[in-house]
């Protein structure tokens, strides 16, 4: 069910953008050249060889069809093959993934671009830790892992071509799914060539928006999650959790969130175990509050909380999210983020939401 919930998430993620007659649609092919980043000492012995990895591109460059697009100065739209190495291909695999993207632009002239570049998606190992045929591959436990990347990329466009040279960190975790779940890191640098599929079509501008500007929304959420904790090979905890949620867009390229949680995490019977424990006492509450980048209806989410009640303490006092979210026109909301403390997989978390007040025929 995780699995299919996690390429659910990844297939909505940028279908309010693609198809639109207006975009420049095109291909790309990009080589990656990297390394594998020990940013703990028990993976010091992993990285052995440069990661190399080649990524197939389909974008769709925008061209104002919707509001939010001359927002962000028409950035670019799509989805990415990724297949390659990621420093040990004896003790780690090989990868291969896919994930939706968005390129802001920074700096735009003439044919150029300088792009922000933020993604997200799911991987496949071809190894994993095993205690008796894969003991010291201490990254991660599983085969299926979520996958991030943020970087810049630098773009070049003459006629229909197009020459890319880009700078990213790409991630890999399961989210303490299963562990170990040290998770992989991946600084990259990456050079491409693109093709355009047929003719520069001209800039459509519009009044019309999709967002409920300049009024706070109110909805509930839910989440669900599972957990496993160390000693490796030990026990799967569910993870309750649900809350309130206050958000307001100022304008299409930014939001923000507040959030009351409210936190159920069974692994906490695991912490510290001879400390009797209770159902209620377990139970953390937080205060959440977050940027939201919003495209349409989907919304990258970057965020930061910190817990107001949380008896055992089993990990730090201030909790982090990022993440991405749909926002249906009926209210619902999908929402897949990953829950860390300064960079610590907490926990993914799948959930489903309803905004009370979100009514399209009430959008400015």
């Amino acid at each position: 069910m995780k699995k299919i919930f996690v390429f659910a998430c990844f297939l909505i993620c940028f279908v309010n953008s693609f198809g639109q007659t207006s975009n420049v649609q095109g291909f790309e092919v990009r080589q990656k050249l990297g390394f594998l980043a020990a940013h703990k000492g028990i993976m010091a012995h992993l990285p052995t060889e440069l990661a190399k990895a080649l990524e197939f591109t389909y974008f769709e460059h925008t061209r104002g069809g919707k509001k939010w697009h001359q927002a962000f100065n028409y950035p670019t739209v799509g989805a990415t093959l990724f297949v390659g190495s990621v420093g040990n291909n004896e003790l780690l695999g090989r990868y291969i993934g896919a994930y939706g993207f968005s390129e802001l632009p920074i700096v735009k002239y003439k044919r150029f671009e300088l792009n922000w570049k933020f993604a997200c998606g799911v991987g496949y190992a071809s190894k994993k830790y095993d205690p008796l045929s894969n003991p010291k591959q201490m990254a991660i436990g599983s085969h299926l892992d979520a996958m991030m990347c943020v970087g810049f990329k630098n773009i070049y466009r003459f006629n229909k071509n197009v020459i890319t040279f880009g700078i990213d960190i790409t991630h890999f975790s399961n989210g303490a799914y299963q562990v170990p779940n040290f998770g992989i890191n991946l600084p990259y640098i990456s050079l491409g060539y693109g093709r355009r599929l047929g003719d520069e079509k001209p800039i459509i501008q519009t009044q019309k928006t999709d967002l409920p500007l300049k009024r706070w929304l109110y909805g509930v959420y839910g989440i669900f999650s599972m957990k496993e904790v160390m000693p490796i090979g030990g026990k799967h905890y569910p993870i309750y959790a649900g809350g309130l949620s206050f958000r307001r867009f100022f304008s299409e390229k930014a939001g923000m969130e507040i959030d009351l949680d409210i936190i159920s995490k069974q692994a906490i019977f695991a912490y510290q175990p001879e400390i009797p424990k209770t159902q209620f006492r377990i139970i953390q509450t937080g205060i959440y509050a977050a940027y939201l980048l919003p495209h349409n209806h989907f919304h990258f989410i970057f965020g930061m909380g910190a817990y107001i009640r949380d008896v055992y303490k089993p990990e730090d006092p201030v909790y982090h999210r990022i993440g991405c979210r749909y926002q249906f026109s009926n209210g619902i909301i999908a929402n897949f983020t990953l829950k860390t403390h300064f960079g610590r997989a907490d926990y993914m978390e799948y959930g489903l939401g309803y905004t009370f007040n979100y009514k399209k025929n009430q959008h400015d």
